[in-house]
């Protein structure tokens, strides 16, 4: 363990945190490219943003403008959305029937972009936003009289093409369709909004519009192929940014081992430190971590350390997460931009394209996932050509473990391709019954679907859920279907304080048990809860205040069967296969464990039902002989797959744009249906998510890493950096680390060679 010098921000000062620097990369500055106008736009659009534009700025809303479906996949900070705006209102001024939709995937982004044309001044635009937050009142004036209107996709799947009739007015006009920051719709979501998209046009058709769809991403790969999975229609991609960019300093920080085996000390520690130092140097600084209950660890940590230094400088530093009302966003929000705040510790809710302006630093806590969200988050700081820096800091995690000790990953690799799979069964079937009660379907219609659709569909009608007749496909139910583009399988669960009624905020269905169940500790806002019940009929979990000196782990039972095998090579005593599988899970238990120690205090049993997940795996498979052969003693099967099993699950996300929470895995010796030693790794949605395919067809590159992680890890036996999983369920036992290194070995013998 040493000291190292850490420079937050423009000045020189630092500050010294046990830990080691492991790797600072410059960035340099980048000057911008600017060109003149296109003759097209009109005169009052060029005079309220006052400014020339930015070259790929003009050539991708000349590309809309003439009615070429578009994608600009640039850097943070480059001013993506003058590439929609600038088309959409020339052709708002020019052609007073003409209306825009603009969707995006959060509120405070469609807010920042109501924000934005209002401060325009452009008459007759009448924009407004249309979401979960807007009153009876707002809606009706909405549908009657606004021009461009801001939402999200869940609000155009639920509000908007349902009601299509009341909107017959806006949809009769509609010109432009605006999707911002497309490279969020990945896994499940992405499925679903592809299809929303899809039921869009054709409702547009039914009204006689033929929209122009332009969209707006962080720099990503095959950023027009992703373009056409969500849309269904061919895009012209705009990738080279000529915006001007300040130099960035970006540093990669591991904490330090808190024993020879782990763990090391959290992340959320150094976050927290590093955002109190930061804001005490008045340096305004945006900290990005993993989870909800983990910005509200850090922002209250950070609050304390500075109230210690100097009483009263804590109020400057708050927590922002999804969950929060609206008013409290909204005024997070203006806090941070007028500087009333200096630091934020914020999920990835502020990822996205909020302009926050004057922003110095960024921390991350834990590598987000994918490099699209990599650089979306470093690209917070530093806008309008300043210098930012940005500070990595590694989790307990395998892949922020190898990241950081091979930071050619992080800066030598070309940006993911968003994944996400409009075919899966799970996700077509409900939404065919959802444009069926839009408007029943006709045979015509089936061309915007994927390939499977017929088949889809016979099903459907034979489950009654549609009626087929020779005009179409009709929807049978009075209600409408109940679709979750969120893929959590249910509305989300609300955390209500018991003595008074409150509701303190949301946690989603799919985290519910594992969050929210009798006898959790939940944080909101700095606010320490225990959770009274979980009433998952009800929706709702009862709370009381308390501040308890231990946390909660939840505990977990998994069982997989195997249903069909897609896709299946094989390489001597190993085998890799994809196909579909029913995973069986249940929370059966948690431990309270102190939280200064880690020390178990007691193992409490919980009621909770079992959640039954059909969807798709990768697994490979050990001939038991090549195990002997290779010296592997078969008592130590067991840690050894398992200890795989979890390091391959950490180290996914480096060749899939998911996180480890959107997969599960699991190891036997002797699987029953393979009758082999097994290591399955599934996506954690219904039908799948793009993910296991992802790690079939790079499987090489996938378990290399995986290796390497293990191999590379200063401890001895195995720690939360290389094969400890803080979701196992059997609390990480048995662990053999040495032993899995020498399975990955065997496997990617095999496996090269194929």
């Amino acid at each position: 363990m040493r000291s190292a010098c850490i420079a937050i921000g423009p000045s020189n000062r630092c500050f010294r945190v046990l830990g080691v620097l492991l790797h600072t990369e410059t960035l340099p500055r980048r000057e911008g490219v600017v060109v003149p106008w296109p003759e097209w736009v009109p005169e009052p659009v060029r005079a309220a943003f006052g400014f020339q534009p930015w070259r790929h700025q003009a050539l991708a809303a000349t590309a809309a403008w003439e009615g070429n479906h578009t994608v600009v996949a640039t850097g943070t900070g480059s001013g993506k959305s003058l590439a929609y705006q600038v088309p959409a209102l020339a052709r708002l001024l020019t052609d007073e029937r003409a209306t825009v939709l603009y969707i995006s995937p959060t509120k405070a982004l469609a807010a920042d972009q109501l924000r934005a044309l209002t401060d325009l001044g452009l008459p007759g635009l009448y924009p407004a936003t249309f979401d979960g937050d807007t009153s009876r009142e707002e809606r009706d004036w909405v549908r009657r009289h606004a021009r461009v209107v801001l939402t999200n996709p869940d609000m155009l799947h639920h509000g908007i093409l349902p009601g299509h009739a009341s909107w017959a007015r806006f949809l009769r006009g509609l010109a432009f369709v605006v999707v911002d920051e497309c490279h969020a719709y990945r896994g499940v979501f992405g499925s679903h909004v592809a299809h929303v998209l899809r039921r869009l046009r054709r409702i547009a058709a039914r009204y006689r519009a033929a929209p122009c769809f332009v969209l707006a991403s962080a720099t990503s790969g095959d950023p027009a192929g992703s373009a056409e999975r969500l849309t269904g229609l061919p895009a012209t991609a705009f990738t080279e940014d000529s915006s001007p960019r300040g130099p960035i300093t970006f540093k990669l920080w591991e904490p330090p081992l808190v024993t020879p085996d782990g763990p090391r000390r959290s992340a959320l520690t150094d976050t927290a430190t590093l955002l109190a130092d930061a804001v005490s140097r008045d340096v305004r600084t945006l900290a990005f971590v993993r989870s909800r209950k983990g910005a509200e660890v850090v922002a209250t940590m950070a609050r304390h350390n500075l109230d210690v230094a100097s009483p009263g400088l804590g109020s400057r530093v708050a927590a922002y997460r999804a969950g929060y009302l609206r008013e409290d966003r909204r005024a997070l929000e203006r806090d941070l931009m007028d500087g009333t705040l200096l630091g934020l510790a914020s999920t990835n809710a502020l990822e996205l394209g909020v302009d926050l302006t004057g922003l110095d630093a960024v921390i991350m806590s834990g590598y987000p996932g994918t490099l699209a969200s990599l650089w979306q988050q470093a690209g917070r700081a530093g806008r309008a050509g300043r210098a930012a820096t940005c500070v990595l800091v590694a989790r307990d995690d395998p892949l922020d473990t190898y990241l950081v000790h091979h930071p050619e990953a992080l800066f030598g690799r070309p940006v993911e391709a968003t994944v996400f799979d409009p075919a899966n069964p799970h996700v077509l079937a409900p939404q065919l019954c959802c444009a069926a009660a839009d408007l029943p379907l006709t045979p015509a219609d089936l061309a915007l679907f994927p390939d499977g659709a017929p088949a889809v569909l016979d099903a459907l009608v034979a489950a009654g859920l549609l009626r087929k007749r020779p005009s179409g496909w009709y929807w049978t139910e009075r209600d409408r279907p109940d679709v979750d583009l969120r893929g959590a399988g249910g509305g989300p669960i609300a955390v209500v304080e018991s003595a008074t009624g409150r509701l303190l905020g949301t946690v989603d269905t799919g985290s519910a048990h594992h969050q929210v169940h009798t006898g959790a500790v939940y944080l909101h806002r700095g606010a320490t809860y225990v959770v009274d019940k979980l009433d998952l009929a009800d929706s709702t979990a009862l709370v009381h205040a308390e501040d308890p000196d231990w946390s909660t782990h939840p505990r977990d039972v998994t069982s997989m069967t195997v249903l069909a095998v897609r896709e299946s090579r094989t390489t001597g005593p190993v085998t890799l296969s994809l196909g579909e599988v029913e995973v069986t899970n249940q929370v059966v238990s948690y431990q309270r464990r102190r939280l200064v120690s880690g020390e178990v205090i007691e193992t409490c049993p919980l009621d909770l039902p079992e959640r039954i997940l059909r969807t798709v795996a990768v697994w490979w498979t050990i001939d038991p002989d090549a195990l002997d052969d290779a010296g592997i003693p078969d008592v130590e099967w067991p840690g050894a797959l398992h200890a795989a099993e979890h390091a391959a699950i950490g180290l996914l996300p480096l060749v899939a744009t998911c996180d480890r929470w959107d997969i599960g895995g699991l190891s036997t010796a002797a699987h029953a249906d393979t009758g082999l030693p097994t290591v399955f790794v599934y996506d954690g949605h219904p039908g799948g998510a793009g993910f296991a395919e992802r790690a079939y067809a790079t499987a090489v590159t996938w378990l290399t890493a995986t290796h390497d992680a293990i191999r590379g890890c200063q401890c001895e036996h195995g720690c939360p950096s290389c094969v400890q999983s803080p979701k196992c369920g059997n609390g990480n036992n048995p662990l053999n680390k040495p032993e899995a290194a020498r399975v990955l070995s065997l496997v990617l013998t095999h496996l090269r060679s194929s």
